[in-house]
Order: structure tokens, then C-alpha cells, then sequence
């Protein structure tokens, strides 16, 4: 059984930063891609970002493009998400999910949660002042 596991939310002041972390388990195999998704109150689950394990390639949404980084460590099976310049809009829930590269990795899909086939149990980040 997959289990995705995130760690380093909190609270932090507007600009600050923060490194998300989600370690997989249990995958039988490599040929994977993780989601970074996130919820805030009163809306929408959305795609932040997404990473092939593989090789690394990514995709952003455009609200964090510049201020989010995703990436991995294939050692450890653990899939960071590095977030700079936070503002109050990146409050939020946020899950990592796991779905197999050919059916998640793609411009039209891989923000799209229902083709994610495991999701950790999230973590809370808050940005405020």
C-alpha cells in the first residue's frame, strides 16, 4: 500500500518561506509523478505543482511560478516543495498525491486531483501577519 507522508507546514509572515516535504512508501514502482495540491477555506481543492520521478521534469501553476520550487530526492523517495515570497493567498491545505507518470504527467492533467490514485493526509500552511 502507497503512503504519502507531508511534514513542514506552519505558520509564517508574509515573504517568509517554507519547505514542504512528502515521503513516499510502498510504491512498487518508479515510474511515478507527485502532485503538490492545495485548499483553502471556502474554495476549490488546486494543483500547485507536480514532478516526474523519473527525471525531474515539472509543471507550475502560474500563481506560484517563481516563488515555488518542486523537486526530489529519488535516495529517500521524498518529493519536496520549496515556497518562497509566501502571501496570504498560499493559506491553505496542502496534499501531495501520487499517480503513475503516464497517467498524471501531462499539460492537461496533472493538476486535475481525480487522476491521482493516493494522497497524503495534508498539512496546514499559514500566512499571515
Amino acid at each position: 500500500q502507497v503512503q504519502l507522508v507531508e511534514s513542514g507546514g506552519g505558520w509564517v509572515q508574509p515573504g517568509g518561506s517554507l519547505r514542504l516535504s512528502c515521503v513516499v512508501s510502498g510504491s512498487v514502482t518508479d515510474y511515478y509523478a507527485i502532485g503538490w495540491f492545495r485548499q483553502a477555506p471556502g474554495k476549490e481543492r488546486e494543483g500547485v505543482s507536480c514532478i516526474s520521478n523519473t527525471d525531474g521534469r515539472t509543471y507550475y501553476a502560474d500563481s506560484v511560478k517563481g516563488r515555488f520550487t518542486v523537486s526530489r530526492d529519488r535516495t529517500t523517495n521524498t518529493v519536496y516543495l520549496q515556497m518562497n515570497n509566501l502571501n496570504v493567498e498560499d493559506t491553505g491545505i496542502y496534499y501531495c498525491a501520487q499517480g503513475t507518470t503516464f497517467r498524471v504527467f501531462r499539460p492537461d492533467r496533472w493538476r486535475m486531483g481525480p487522476y491521482y490514485d493516493y494522497w497524503g493526509q495534508g498539512i496546514q500552511v499559514t500566512v499571515s501577519s
